[in-house]
């Protein structure tokens, strides 16, 4: 096993992060530890129809779960700021306050040096900027069907946060806009999506 260090900018997106972050690496991998504040928790509890979202200031208390190339199932539990304790299924939405530094247990992967990687300000990490970008808004039933497609094909992609009103998710390959999700299987169905993996 390899412990891998990973640093969560202000401002991250943990669920999408650490999805985007296994899938770019390929990486079958477990959460060791983590110390780190955030401005929103997004969790689902057993039972109910939707997820429940706390905002303030709250101190992660523990992250427990898996990440794989095509998703994370990842439990959080949190404090508030009268010391009452929240945790569920961890949800898109979970935001970091100014930072969160985690130690991930690498079991297997494809493409982490042997040295491992140092810790990043933002993540997903790439040496690179990857030819499809990716816009997509916090809720968004498309959105995570978009990025679970990419996650299941190991297409590289640059996560952007949509700040303007709009429909998403938003495509975008070489700067140039392609269109949202009924674009984005098109180009799965036609081939084109599967070339951006190695190019």
């Amino acid at each position: 096993m390899q412990a891998l260090p990973l640093h969560l900018a202000a401002g991250s997106d943990v669920h999408q992060s650490l999805s985007a972050f296994a899938a770019e690496h390929r990486l079958s991998a477990f959460v060791l530890s983590v110390v780190g504040n955030l401005s929103q928790a997004a969790f689902q509890c057993p039972g109910q129809a939707g997820p429940t979202v706390v905002s303030g200031d709250l101190e992660i208390i523990s992250l427990q779960g898996t990440l794989a190339p095509d998703g994370v199932h990842l439990h959080l539990s949190l404090s508030d700021g009268a010391c009452q304790v929240w945790g569920g299924h961890l949800e898109p939405g979970t935001r970091v306050q100014k930072g969160a530094d985690l130690l991930i247990g690498v079991l297997h992967h494809s493409d982490v040096p042997a040295a491992g990687l140092a810790a990043t300000e933002t993540v997903p990490a790439q040496p690179s900027q990857p030819r499809l970008q990716i816009v997509v808004r916090e809720g968004c039933p498309w959105c995570r069907r978009a990025l679970r497609m990419l996650h299941s094909l190991a297409i590289p992609y640059r996560l952007v946060e949509a700040t303007e009103p709009g429909p998403v998710p938003q495509i975008l390959i070489d700067g140039d806009l392609v269109g949202g999700y009924d674009a984005l299987t098109e180009l799965h169905a036609s081939g084109a999506l599967a070339a951006l993996r190695d190019s």
